[in-house]
């Protein structure tokens, strides 16, 4: 996620700020790291975290998947359900930092640009377990190098590959590497992260 300080904001009152001081703060198209890799998964149950105005888990439901969608801020899940209504998507407001997980047995679950403090391994380890046994877990993140580039550090934070290593007993690495976004991340504070790093794993 870009910020314009040195950390993500991480309370429920600066996210709802962000949201409410823009008419959309991200872009209202799906992250092609998701589309690009779920698009060829059996539909089932998946559970977006950090889903912010939904347009991931408006993607997803579109696919067919029945879609639990988590974000710390009510704007902004308020924003997303207006926006969609379906029945196939559930908009839950959860600190995941402290809240447990909205459900388990998840055929995916899809961190995208999801700041966890790399002293918070317990908050990776709920959503790894919140996975179906053959589910599919996909962590997103902005390139390291770029993200020190705009003078933050990136080892602050889990990366896909600290995942990897770390939960090697429970997921089995499927595509772990760098790739062009697509198209620039950013929205409206006009940083521009070009390339992500892709973790794709399957739950044990």
């Amino acid at each position: 996620m870009s910020h314009d300080h040195g950390h993500p904001p991480n309370s429920a009152a600066e996210w709802d700020e962000r949201y409410g001081s823009a008419d959309r703060l991200w872009t209202a198209q799906a992250n092609p790291a998701l589309v690009r890799e779920v698009a060829g998964l059996p539909a089932g149950r998946a559970l977006d975290v950090g889903s912010g105005e939904g347009a991931d888990a408006r993607w997803l439901a579109d696919q067919g998947w029945t879609v639990v969608a988590v974000d710390i801020s009510q704007v902004a899940l308020e924003r997303a359900a207006k926006m969609d209504s379906r029945e196939t998507i559930s908009w839950v407001r959860a600190d995941l930092a402290v809240d447990d997980v909205p459900g388990e047995a998840f055929d995916l679950v899809a961190l995208h640009y999801f700041p966890v403090p790399i002293e918070r391994e317990d908050v990776i380890a709920k959503l790894v377990d919140a996975l179906a046994p053959g589910g599919t877990l996909l962590v997103v993140a902005h390139d390291p190098q770029g993200i020190r580039a705009h003078g933050h550090d990136p080892d602050a934070y889990f990366q896909p590959v600290d995942v990897a290593q770390r939960f090697a007993d429970r997921i089995e690495v499927q595509r772990l590497e760098t790739v062009e976004r697509g198209r620039p991340a950013g929205g409206a504070s006009g940083q521009r992260h070009m390339n992500d790093v892709v973790l794709k794993a399957r739950r044990r």
